[in-house]
């Protein structure tokens, strides 16, 4: 039976525990109603409060993805098997043409990629090469010869090699003929004992009798006494001269520098680049361990398996994973508003007024008769809390909290105690660097040709959100130039006070937080002050964004 092609699932970039533990648990759902292969992923490293859900029930992290394009793994690559680089140039077209290819891969010990040959060199060891010594240069083995001209070897070593004189075809009279062979040439003549003899005499390393297989014992005699490799061929003089340049190695030929290979890993946008400024049709593709695994060609993209993706507490595309364009997205569960991502076909869209992602799924779980486990009511009910602040948000609805108590009830935990020890952990910002507290909830927007982030710190007392003022300040203005924004805001969320001091950074900044909320916000350390405002989604992104667009 045929594997299913796995399914990643998979919340925003800057995971918080909303979009890991929904992708868990919708993953579990996916596996247990589907029979499919649906394996949770998170799109950037995990924070504090995460790891501590993670931890306390029990659960493995799950891997990181960056980028969700289509990569060569996941196209159908024609595997055209490796081939020594001892093989002759005629086995070799024979190959070629057997395959179906004009390009073979030469592979040493273990598969690791030595060169490869493509049809072209071939036809110029046919066409450009006159020299009578390049048998020789090549170290050419008998083996091969024996092989192209389907002949015999009468004395002498088949896995040795020629490499050193030239070819002669010894055509002329018997008086001249002792002039045209030099000691360790390869001679090729017909079946004529005297002139036989006559090469002898000179000591070539190789003479190829033609239009036998049958030599006189005497000629056999003398030649394996000077260690003179004696061949027979059925074929004439002529066929035997013009065959025997196809007898040499492919090493000889092959290219073995600035060879343009490809990694099972790498982006198909990136490929197409490289492709577009050289004029081979096959390239050869490497594992991670540089061994060669199969070919890859122009025509392999009209076969190209996107990477099926479902996803979680998101639905803009700036939020999404990078790539996210060349994916097949088969489903969405969120809670925010609809965004700005695009499929190409109908797709199941899920998104409900709800305070949490995981809220949706819990009653997923109920439609589809799926039993909830202790673990997944736990990762299902921490999701909850961090979205909601202990259901202070004012996103948070009835139903959120009924399906909380629920989840603590299945999960055997006191929900209030569960959240003071998720808060605490992700606001111990002593162990962290600026960069991990700033983006452990970051998350980009547009609105009126404008580009601005928000980032939200939470945390469970003033003095813990004070103790990193003013580093925040000072990183903004970094962050602006790094990704590209026209405006920064954090929030810094006091939990128990229930309230968010609003930090803001680009032009027109200050006037956009002073029209959205009003000039008696602004305080005197430049920020604003905005009592029972503790949601992004709710109480702060739609104000910016009317003012904004205002």
């Amino acid at each position: 039976m045929e594997q299913k092609k796995e399914v990643w699932v998979v919340g925003h970039k800057n995971p918080d525990t909303d979009s890991v533990c929904a992708a868990i648990s919708y993953a579990y759902l996916k596996n247990k109603t589907d029979h499919g292969h649906y394996i949770p992923m998170k799109a950037g490293d995990i924070n504090s409060e995460t790891a501590y859900v993670l931890k306390r029930f029990g659960m493995e992290e799950p891997e990181t993805v960056t980028d969700v394009g289509t990569q060569i793994k996941d196209i159908e690559l024609r595997h055209t098997k490796g081939v020594s680089d001892h093989y002759s140039l005629k086995k070799a077209w024979e190959l070629m043409r057997t395959e179906d290819v004009v390009t073979l891969p030469i592979v040493g010990a273990n598969d690791m990629l030595q060169g490869v040959i493509v049809n072209g060199d071939i036809a110029y060891s046919y066409m450009d090469v006159y020299d009578n010594r390049e048998l020789g240069r090549a170290r050419t083995q008998y083996k091969n010869i024996i092989e192209t001209l389907q002949g015999h070897m009468l004395c002498g070593n088949d896995h040795g090699y020629f490499i050193r004189g030239k070819v002669v075809v010894a055509s002329g009279s018997r008086e001249t003929l002792g002039n045209d062979i030099d000691m360790d040439d390869l001679v090729i003549m017909g079946n004529i004992k005297e002139r036989q003899l006559i090469a002898i005499e000179n000591k070539p390393s190789c003479i190829i009798v033609t239009g036998t297989t049958i030599v006189d014992p005497e000629i056999i005699e003398k030649c394996d006494a000077i260690e003179c490799v004696l061949i027979t061929t059925e074929f004439d003089c002529f066929t035997a001269a013009r065959l025997i340049n196809q007898s040499m190695p492919i090493k000889h030929f092959m290219t073995k520098k600035n060879i343009i290979s490809f990694d099972l890993d790498d982006y198909v946008d990136d490929v197409r680049e490289a492709m577009s400024g050289v004029r081979h049709r096959d390239f050869p593709v490497l594992d991670e361990n540089r061994k060669y695994v199969g070919m890859f060609s122009r025509r392999n993209l009209l076969n190209m398996q996107k990477k099926k993706i479902i996803l979680v507490d998101h639905n803009e595309k700036t939020q999404a994973v990078d790539g996210i364009d060349q994916a097949e997205i088969l489903e969405i569960i969120d809670h925010h508003k609809i965004g700005s991502l695009e499929t190409i076909q109908p797709i199941y869209f899920r998104n409900q007024p709800l305070g949490c992602s995981s809220t949706i799924i819990y009653q997923m779980y109920e439609e589809k008769g799926v039993e909830v486990t202790p673990q997944i009511a736990g990762l299902l009910l921490s999701a909850i809390l961090s979205d909601t602040l202990m259901f202070r948000s004012p996103t948070c609805t009835e139903v959120d909290k009924k399906v909380g108590a629920q989840l603590a009830k299945i999960a055997g935990v006191d929900y209030e105690e569960l959240a003071l020890h998720m808060f605490e952990a992700g606001s111990d910002f002593a162990s962290k660097t600026i960069d991990e507290i700033f983006y452990q909830d970051f998350k980009v927007f547009h609105a009126a040709d404008k580009n601005f982030a928000v980032a939200q710190i939470s945390a469970v007392s003033k003095a813990q959100l004070d103790s990193i003022f003013d580093e925040l300040c000072d990183y903004m203005n970094t962050v602006l130039v790094d990704k590209n924004l026209d405006m920064v805001y954090v929030m810094l969320t006091n939990i128990i006070d229930q309230s968010t001091e609003l930090l803001f950074s680009g032009k027109d900044s200050d006037s956009v937080v002073a029209n959205a909320f009003g000039t008696e916000t602004l305080s005197v350390r430049d920020t604003a002050i905005l009592p029972g405002v503790v949601s992004r989604k709710k109480q702060l992104i739609p104000p910016i964004m009317e003012a904004l667009q205002q």
